[in-house]
């Protein structure tokens, strides 16, 4: 097994990043506020007007750490990476299977069993965690949610192309994220929630699961580049000039348990209160500074956790996950795996 490595992130307006020896150095109003030695690293990514020496850039690509280059609000701007080590075999096969209508609704199926799984543990952890907290009426609405997502689950296994399966994805989404303000048990209304939005998220709750579902796409991004894989061409998301519509599949089996489970975590343990996030006057809503940075932390923390995988057996920090993961889609796409086996948290 690998070692889980670190991501540095870097949060500072007018930070200055640049190489020592074999660590990185951080520079904030032209005085050393951080170093890390690099080979602690697998990747850095800069938040807003984050500055780094051309010296440290090459290094950086040379040990293939990948250099991610975010706004504030954590859209992607720019990637930078050294040469690319993927074998050219596996991607063509990758391509094949992307572009053949049967095998790209195989894989989609089981992305989707494992998403879909994952959402369901959600909701039935919160019945289990929350059921004398809640009213019959919450209680309800999960307990129904959890049998329609079983129902849907069934459906994907008589469903054999890939458009019919976004549909059901679309309202296995829909009835999850209809019961998602059921597991908020702050009474707080700055933390009403209903529905998800994005692009801009127009509430807190969806300022804060856009922001962490931009970090799990991340290191999905960098898993499958780690293994060979193309992240820009996937099989549940069409192709698009920009999108990485792999890393986009591969997070759909991570968000509900790295990225909903932490916000609503963060949210119920009052570790984020409404003022810490900005309303503009468009209506979009972004997280502050300091807010950031508490996610950020969890959000490492959270890796660190160790957790059984379901089909290899073995126990690792969460955060090596979609590396596994990965991997397991590369072992199918070569033939080595009937079928890809998606991540299934219990």
């Amino acid at each position: 097994m690998r070692p889980l490595l670190n991501t540095l992130y870097v949060t500072t307006e007018g930070a200055w990043l640049r190489k020592d020896g074999e660590n990185v150095v951080i520079d904030v109003e032209k005085a050393e506020s951080g170093r890390l030695p690099l080979h602690l690293l697998s990747g850095i990514v800069c938040f807003g007007n984050v500055l780094m020496s051309p010296a440290l850039m090459g290094h950086c690509c040379e040990l293939g750490i990948c250099v991610s280059f975010l706004t504030m609000n954590g859209r992607f701007l720019a990637r930078v990476e050294g040469a690319v080590s993927g074998n050219v075999l596996l991607r063509r096969e990758q391509y094949r299977c992307s572009d053949d209508p049967s095998r790209c609704a195989a894989v989609v199926c089981h992305i989707l069993l494992g998403k879909i799984h994952n959402q369901r543990a959600v909701i039935r952890r919160a019945i289990r965690d929350h059921a004398s907290s809640c009213s019959a009426a919450e209680s309800g609405a999960l307990v129904q949610a959890d049998r329609g997502l079983a129902h849907i689950v069934e459906r994907l296994h008589r469903t054999p192309d890939v458009d019919s399966l976004r549909g059901l994805e679309g309202d296995a989404a829909r009835r999850y994220f209809d019961v998602f303000r059921n597991l908020i048990r702050v009474s707080d209304a700055g933390f009403q929630f209903e529905g998800r939005s994005r692009r801009p998220p127009r509430d807190r709750v969806n300022a804060l699961l856009s922001f962490l579902y931009t970090l799990v796409t991340h290191d999905c991004r960098s898993a499958l580049e780690s293994v060979g894989l193309d992240p820009a061409v996937g099989f549940l998301h069409r192709d698009r000039p920009g999108r990485p519509g792999l890393a986009l599949d591969l997070a759909e089996e991570f968000r509900s348990v790295l990225a909903d489970r932490l916000a609503l975590s963060l949210i119920n343990r009052r570790q984020l209160r409404p003022t810490d996030f900005i309303v503009a006057d468009s209506g979009a809503v972004t997280l502050k500074d300091d807010a950031r940075k508490t996610v950020l932390v969890a959000y490492q923390e959270r890796k660190r956790e160790p957790l059984k995988h379901a089909f290899c057996g073995e126990t690792a920090e969460i955060g090596l996950f979609p590396w596994l993961q990965a991997q397991l889609m590369a072992r199918h796409l070569r033939g080595d795996l009937d079928a890809y086996p998606p991540f299934l948290w219990k």
